[in-house]
């Protein structure tokens, strides 16, 4: 509604952070003007000619329809409180933020750009997991993500991870816990299975709160929780703290 767009989709009574497009997002946290999108034209071509109950293909034209972005995930450059970035914001209203083939060739470019102009990489992710409609391309790309952090690693340039509801699957099992340092939303639901599946397989009654933000804060998953209104002066100051944009 208008009057939560006005408090960043954060409730006022509850701190209830509701979710966001990723259109939604970057002004809350770049400064005015300066986020320059990549690789806008890219699409997914349906590598296996998936069909289950819709064609793949018709499932990326409703996503399309109805989310009002082309893939689930945008990246580019900007600045925040004018420290350079190289930013990756996640679309979970786009088939629920999955990972697929572009997605994961969208964030490597996006990283390779920070690696060759040494500016540090924020992603911020939202996401089911890998697409099951694109099936190995899909996995590789925690592979491929990760392998492009480790070199942007070597090159000692940081990367900060910020973790949204929900981040789960195979996002969560790789790229987004590999931040030199990892920040949550309040009460986000992070982890690789669901809650429902754990305990099927363990039958144990999981603990209260279990794959929440203050769960992970608590037993050492995450470096801090973030008010969403506090999202970009933190971001400036984590990556000022480590040298860049001073």
């Amino acid at each position: 509604t208008k009057e939560l767009r006005k408090v960043f989709g954060v409730c006022p009574k509850c701190n209830y952070h509701f979710r966001l497009k990723s259109m939604e997002r970057i002004p809350l946290l770049v400064d005015r003007h300066s986020f320059q999108e990549f690789d806008k034209e890219l699409r997914s071509n349906d590598p296996l000619q998936f069909k289950d109950s819709k064609r793949y293909k018709e499932r990326l034209k409703r996503a399309e329809k109805a989310s009002g972005a082309v893939e689930a995930v945008v990246t580019g450059r900007a600045r925040i409180l004018d420290v350079p970035v190289m930013l990756g914001v996640f679309e979970f209203h786009f088939l629920g933020g999955s990972m697929g083939s572009v997605v994961g060739e969208k964030l490597t470019r996006m990283i390779e750009k920070g690696i060759e102009e040494r500016i540090p990489v924020i992603i911020i992710s939202a996401s089911g997991g890998a697409r099951m409609q694109e099936g190995i391309y899909s996995l590789m790309q925690m592979a491929k993500v990760s392998a492009a952090l480790a070199r942007l690693g070597q090159e000692r340039i940081p990367y900060v991870s910020v973790l949204t509801d929900p981040t789960t699957g195979g996002v969560a099992a790789s790229f987004a816990m590999l931040g030199d340092v990892i920040i949550a939303e309040p009460n986000a639901l992070i982890g690789f299975a669901g809650p429902r599946v754990i305990e099927q397989t363990i039958r144990q009654k999981l603990p209260e709160g279990f794959q929440r933000s203050e769960f992970l804060l608590e037993h050492g998953i995450l470096d801090r929780i973030v008010q969403r209104t506090e999202m970009r002066q933190e971001l400036a100051t984590i990556l000022t703290n480590f040298g860049f944009g001073a």
